[in-house]
């Protein structure tokens, strides 16, 4: 099925300028906006703390719902809409004992139900201390960074041959990391200390294809993860999954353009480089709307009709594909013609 003529060309290259400028200004309002909001809004599966899911027999408002809370002292809790309806609510506290001093979900269905005057069912009751909460943010980091770096690390072997190389640069972030986590260094600064190595050893070893990779991968993650913190969504570890997703699909996006400039580049020798790039997008972007639209298609159905348990993961997917199908076009590839030009520079 080809709904895109082979033959199309589109000059996406000579259009890179305006598409960074964009780029750029997505990433500072995610920015911006994360600053703004103290990080992400970690759930309790990060944060720590209590949950609790309650659903009405009719739909009724947050604020009612939040003022019943009070005098059972959890006046500070934070009341959400969960799913597409205004019957189901989430109950956060920070608190996590039960009884006097903190949460009790029999008492807090008795008094939701005598002041609202509807039936009211628990639908779940979730509990995680802050030291569980700790561990499992630091470790869902850790994860995110080291499938940034030792994928971008796996296409210089694949792309470039440099699989000795590459296998030296996976050894030495491991090293950095674990060195650094030995002497008490935080999370977020372990992976920024990281990166920055990944950058630089890229830039000398030449590594042109996995510099192209990474600031494509972290484009699409810094951009997902603001959009979350515009819209007020809670960071979880379905989110994180979600992103782990996300930069799966979107690398597979990019090893396609990827491939193809590599096979151009042989047939085309006497080009230049824009020009063979400029090709290679063109020749697959009939796949790469394919695949990006049926994908989309599942997520949405997913975000409209699978219910709030899953409609953060979807949402999160849905804002991802979008975002890195763009990156693929319009962030990895440019890399490549930048590097050429920077190179012939010096």
């Amino acid at each position: 099925m080809q709904l895109i003529s082979p033959d199309i060309n589109l000059d996406f290259i000579g259009k890179r300028w305006i598409a960074l400028a964009f780029s750029l200004t997505l990433i500072v309002i995610s920015m911006v906006s994360l600053v703004l909001h103290g990080g992400p809004d970690y759930g309790v599966d990060f944060a720590g703390g209590t949950v609790i899911q309650v659903r009405f027999s009719e739909p009724i408002s947050a604020e009612k719902v939040r003022s019943t809370l009070g005098p059972l002292g959890l006046g500070s809790a934070t009341v959400q809409r969960f799913g597409l309806e205004d019957s189901e609510y989430r109950i956060r506290t920070d608190q996590i004992s039960e009884g006097e001093a903190g949460p009790n979900p029999d008492k807090i269905r008795e008094a939701l139900s005598t002041a609202t005057g509807l039936g009211v069912d628990i639908r779940s009751v979730d509990m995680v201390g802050p030291q569980v909460g700790r561990d499992l943010r630091e470790k869902a980091l850790l994860a995110m960074l080291y499938a940034l770096l030792f994928i971008t690390v796996y296409i210089s072997g694949r792309f470039e041959l440099k699989w000795v190389i590459s296998a030296v640069m996976a050894i030495a972030i491991f090293g950095a990391v674990t060195a650094l986590n030995v002497m008490g260094w935080s999370i977020p600064l372990q992976i920024l200390a990281a990166l920055i190595v990944a950058i630089i050893g890229f830039v000398i070893l030449k590594l042109r294809f996995a510099m192209g990779a990474i600031v494509a991968l972290l484009h699409d993650v810094t951009i997902t993860v603001g959009v979350f913190s515009l819209v007020g969504k809670e960071f979880n570890l379905p989110t994180v999954a979600a992103i782990l997703t996300i930069i799966g699909y979107s690398l597979n996006d990019t090893i396609i353009v990827y491939d193809r400039i590599r096979e151009n580049s042989k047939k085309m020798a006497r080009q230049s480089l824009a020009h063979i790039v400029n090709r290679s997008v063109n020749e697959t972007l009939s796949r790469t709307i394919l695949t990006s639209g049926t994908t989309l298609i599942v997520v949405m159905a997913l975000y409209l009709l699978g219910g709030g348990v899953i409609q953060d993961f979807a949402f999160a997917l849905m804002v991802g594909i979008g975002v890195g199908t763009y990156s693929s076009i319009y962030i990895a590839s440019p890399i490549l013609l930048a590097w050429q030009k920077s190179a012939s520079k010096r």
